[in-house]
């Protein structure tokens, strides 16, 4: 295996909480539009929408068992 020629770049420091809650307020955003929607639109799409919610929820306590949340750097 060749030997890389440039230094891999030092990794980024992102605030996972903060993206997890942006991703978790677009989805409850979309279930909005999909309920005002009402039939015009498929039950699949309701349920996506509150999965990725529940799973956004579940994804926040699952960081703060792990000590991620509070936790800066």
């Amino acid at each position: 295996m060749p030997t890389p020629t440039k230094q891999a770049p030092p990794p980024l420091q992102v605030d996972t909480a903060r993206v997890v809650v942006a991703g978790i307020a677009l989805w409850a955003v979309a279930l909005v539009v999909v309920l005002v929607l009402g039939d015009r639109v498929d039950r699949m799409w309701t349920w996506t929408c509150v999965a990725a919610i529940g799973l956004g929820v579940l994804g926040l306590g699952v960081m703060r068992l792990q000590g991620e949340l509070g936790r800066r750097g």
